[in-house]
């Protein structure tokens, strides 16, 4: 199922004064043993986003992953407004799956203000423009499936499980099938797509888990087309004691910086 369907069914289930929005997904969206974190993140952050005033900007988005989803078994999302002041909204979403907590998020909003604080970003991305995808081959029990819903193409950075000796990775990204208009929820599913910067100096597969995501969104953004390619570049703060933290700055067509994250992943090799 295409995210825009999902996300659709979101918007729906919400107009009909739905308290609890249920939704199921198949096995296009799976990661080992559960549903690739970055959809279910997008789905809270859908939802989350469809129930806050459209005058706040999203700041900052938290999201813990704290148990599997499994896949073509139905999910429930629900979505509490914490506080909402005058500046800042700060709101809380989550998944449920037979009655446990798969992933939980927080969101704070904030409306624009005047400000005498004028900083720029000044960093430029300073790689060269994608000619087509480049990504690893479907390998059957070593690439997720949800892979195959985006296009990738690495620009520099080791390949999973190939015993490189750097811990970073750079490339572009984008969604496979393009989606009808690019939002905010899209940027979500899609800056998750990389495995994690660590995975290149294992010599052989092995398991990892994001554990906690920082997500910031950088303001103003431009509009984008759906076919935009985004570049991602993350590096390896520190890694040690079968845990890694590890930091991206995501930028859009225009070479414009348009966010940061941050994750620790739980390594088990």
């Amino acid at each position: 199922m295409h995210i825009d369907n999902l996300f659709e069914s979101i918007q729906h289930q919400l107009k009909q004064n739905t308290n609890e929005i249920t939704l199921t997904l198949d096995n296009a969206w799976t990661q080992g043993r559960t549903i690739y974190g970055g959809i279910s993140a997008a789905l809270i952050y859908k939802a989350i986003r469809e129930s806050v005033s459209s005058d706040s900007q999203m700041r900052s988005f938290n999201t813990a992953f704290i148990g599997p989803i499994e896949a073509n078994k139905a999910i429930s999302i629900k979505v509490e407004i914490l506080r909402e002041g005058k500046n800042v909204t700060q709101v809380m979403g989550h998944i449920t799956q037979n009655g446990k907590i798969a992933v939980m998020s927080q969101a704070s909003f904030g409306v624009n203000r005047q400000s005498k604080i004028l900083v720029h970003n000044k960093l430029p991305h300073e790689l060269n423009g994608p000619i087509k995808s480049n990504f690893l081959p479907a390998i059957p029990k070593v690439t997720p499936k949800f892979i195959g819903q985006f296009e990738l193409a690495k620009s520099d950075g080791g390949w999973p499980f190939t015993g490189s000796k750097k811990s970073h990775t750079y490339g572009w990204m984008r969604y496979k099938v393009p989606p009808k208009a690019f939002t905010e929820a899209h940027l979500v599913g899609l800056i998750d797509v990389w495995p994690p910067t660590v995975l290149q100096q294992l010599r052989w597969p092995a398991a990892a888990s994001t554990v906690n995501w920082n997500l910031e969104f950088i303001h103003p953004q431009q509009e984008v087309s759906p076919l935009d390619w985004f570049v991602y570049k993350a590096k390896t703060r520190h890694a040690q004691d079968g845990y890694a933290n590890t930091e991206a700055e995501v930028w859009d067509s225009n070479g414009d910086l348009v966010a940061l994250s941050r994750q620790t992943v739980a390594v088990f090799a």
